[in-house]
């Protein structure tokens, strides 16, 4: 906001405001610390480097607001009545239609400060996986595996439940999942073999912690596997998760297991009736 009212001068009667340029010595300052804990140099005890740039902006804001409340009563006219009614509509009318862009606005910036991720990061919000390409003031775009750009709005983001996949690679490992249906006729432990096998042989796929399976179910036909393996490429995950797959079948096929569920049907001689006798 370059040339905005910092001061008033007063000369023969008539009131004349000073203006001064963006980079005040306060506003001069506070920029030089805050970019400094962005870029690390300047390290503050629970103060985190992401948030060096909202937190400069909002202190920012607070130094023009305090600006405008000084500035406010020495404008020409500022008393009169006409004045203060357009002051009052407009003031009403910006509250009124900004209520949502106000919320995305607050949430933004609980976001900010809550941490829940960053630009570059595989994040899954409102059951929307992709990667944060921007963090907007009102909305934040993921990038998804398709290419396709979405935008969800701050508040909606926070009302959602998020996943931060790529914090998660940082720690214990995202696990990635993949679920067969083999028969009863195949024994268990060959299926958890193979199963175990094809993930290791997956690039990005992690050897410690080791890949297990679960059975998840035992249904009417067959048993229902779960492959589970840790990776620590979030942002390859879709790919990773693919290649799993794929070494999956091949070393069913190379071992002569079938993936899929047998169905067993009775068959019955077709010229009999099936409706019960009249006693």
């Amino acid at each position: 906001m370059e040339g905005l009212p910092l001061s008033v001068e007063t000369g023969n009667g008539n009131p004349s405001i000073a203006y001064a340029p963006e980079n005040n010595f306060m506003l001069h300052v506070l920029k030089i610390i805050f970019r400094g804990i962005g870029n690390g140099r300047i390290t503050i005890p629970g103060f985190y480097a992401e948030w060096s740039g909202t937190s400069f902006n909002l202190l920012r804001l607070m130094v023009y607001a305090l600006t405008l409340i000084i500035i406010f009563p020495y404008l020409p006219g500022s008393d009169s009545p006409a004045f203060q009614g357009l002051s009052i509509f407009m003031g009403l009318l910006l509250s009124l239609g900004s209520t949502t862009a106000v919320a995305n606005v607050v949430a933004g910036i609980v976001l900010t400060y809550t941490r829940a991720f960053s630009v570059g990061d595989r994040v899954s919000i409102d059951n929307t996986i992709g990667v944060v390409v921007e963090r907007g003031m009102f909305v934040t775009r993921l990038e998804n595996s398709k290419n396709e750009i979405i935008s969800i709005p701050n508040s909606m983001s926070l009302s959602s439940h998020i996943i931060n996949y790529s914090d998660q690679a940082k720690g214990p490992g995202v696990l990635l999942y993949t679920s067969v249906t083999i028969g009863y006729d195949v024994p268990w432990t060959k299926v958890h073999e193979l199963l175990i096998n094809a993930a290791l042989k997956t690039d990005s796929i992690d050897e410690k912690p080791e890949p297990f399976v679960l059975q998840k179910s035992l249904d009417d036909y067959s048993i229902n596997y779960q492959l589970n393996a840790t990776t620590r490429n979030a942002v390859g995950m879709p790919r990773t998760h693919s290649n799993m797959n794929a070494n999956i079948l091949d070393a069913f096929n190379e071992a002569g297991v079938e993936i899929m569920s047998p169905m067993f049907m009775a068959t019955r001689d077709g010229s009999e009736l099936t409706i019960p006798e009249k006693e």
